[in-house]
């Protein structure tokens, strides 16, 4: 019986840990959209320039590279490759990950709209 009482005790651990603990967050490109709506004023999704480079294909883009594009130096030196981690770092912080870049944002701060607007660009291919 001592087995027992422990191995349910054990149980009982992980049920509360498992309750307690920070489940991940499931991205919401959908959501990502309607945040994009504050971006579209200077970003298309598609291969477009504006007062931003166009966003289709961002993932796994080199930075400072959009044909046609006027990057600053410190962009076009970055040796950024984009991903998922390195868009929402530069999405909460422009400033912070591409020191002397010219994109006039301070920063998305809400972390969960960050994620889905990441998984957003993630969707323009």
């Amino acid at each position: 019986m001592k087995g027992a009482g422990k191995i349910g005790a054990f149980i009982a651990v992980l049920v509360v840990a498992g309750s307690s603990a920070n489940r991940g967050y499931a991205q919401d490109a959908e959501h990502g959209k309607t945040i994009f709506k504050a971006c579209a004023a200077c970003h298309a999704t598609d291969h477009a320039n504006r007062a931003g480079p166009g966003l289709e294909g961002i993932i796994g883009r080199k930075a400072g590279t959009v044909s046609g594009f006027s990057y600053s130096n410190a962009m076009k030196k970055s040796d950024i490759v984009w991903d998922t981690k390195i868009l929402d770092a530069y999405l909460e912080s422009p400033q912070q990950v591409v020191p002397g870049n010219r994109m006039p944002y301070a920063g998305l701060k809400n972390p969960t709209d960050r994620t889905d607007l990441v998984a957003y660009l993630a969707t323009l291919k």
